[in-house]
C-alpha cells in the first residue's frame, strides 16, 4: 500500500484545489488547517463508520502494526482531530420520531445575543446552529408529537424572547455523513 506523506498542496489552481482533488469532490483546504496523512485519513474513516473498532482490526485494515496504529490515534486525538466516539441512536426506539428544525431571530434585535444560553436547558434541541441570513439560529429538535413540538415552541419563544419559523422532517435519507464519502475498501 503506498502511503502519501500528508495533503497535496503544491498544485493548487486558481479556485484553491489541485484537479485531482476537484474531480474527487475533496474540499480546498487552507495552509492554517492541520494536515493530515493520507494513512490518518484511513484510519479516521474507518473510525468513522465504525467507531468501535479495535486497534487490531484498524491494523488489519491499514497495514500498520497494532503498536502503529495505537500510536496514530493517540496522535489524532491529541491534535483534536479525533475529537470522540459516539453511539448512534434510533430515536423512533426512544420516543422521540419527530425532527424539526427551528429558526429563530430576535424579537427585538437590539437585544443581546444569547439565545444559545437561554435555550441549553431544553432537552430536546439536540443541535443550535448560528447562521447568516434573516434568521440568527437554526435548532434542530427532536420530539415525541406535534403535540410536544408545539409547547416545545412555545418553551423557545419564552426563553429567547424569539420568533420561531419551523421546518417538520418527513424523512431523512442520510445523517451524520463521513466526511471520507464511503470510505475505504471494507468500512461498513
Amino acid at each position: 500500500m503506498a502511503i502519501k506523506k500528508s495533503l497535496e498542496v503544491s498544485n493548487l489552481t486558481t479556485t484553491g484545489m489541485s484537479r485531482a482533488d476537484r474531480g474527487r469532490g475533496h474540499a480546498f483546504v487552507p495552509d492554517n488547517v492541520t494536515r493530515v496523512e493520507e494513512i490518518d485519513r484511513h484510519i479516521l474513516a474507518v473510525l468513522a463508520a465504525d467507531g468501535r473498532a479495535s486497534f487490531t482490526d484498524l491494523a488489519r485494515r491499514t497495514g500498520l502494526s497494532v503498536s502503529a496504529v495505537h500510536q496514530r490515534v493517540r496522535r489524532l486525538q491529541e491534535r483534536g482531530v479525533l475529537k470522540g466516539y459516539s453511539a448512534k441512536v434510533d430515536h423512533e426506539a426512544i420516543g422521540l420520531p419527530l425532527t424539526a428544525f427551528v429558526s429563530i431571530k430576535p424579537i427585538d434585535p437590539a437585544a443581546p445575543d444569547d439565545a444559545p444560553e437561554r435555550l441549553a436547558h431544553l432537552d430536546a434541541i439536540e443541535a443550535c446552529h448560528s447562521v447568516a441570513g434573516e434568521e440568527s439560529y437554526i435548532l434542530k429538535v427532536r420530539v415525541a408529537s406535534p403535540q410536544a413540538l408545539e409547547t416545545l415552541l412555545q418553551e423557545i419563544r419564552a426563553a429567547a424572547n424569539v420568533s420561531t419559523r419551523t421546518t417538520v422532517v418527513l424523512s431523512t435519507p442520510y445523517e451524520g455523513r463521513s466526511p471520507f464519502g464511503d470510505g475505504p475498501p471494507g468500512v461498513g
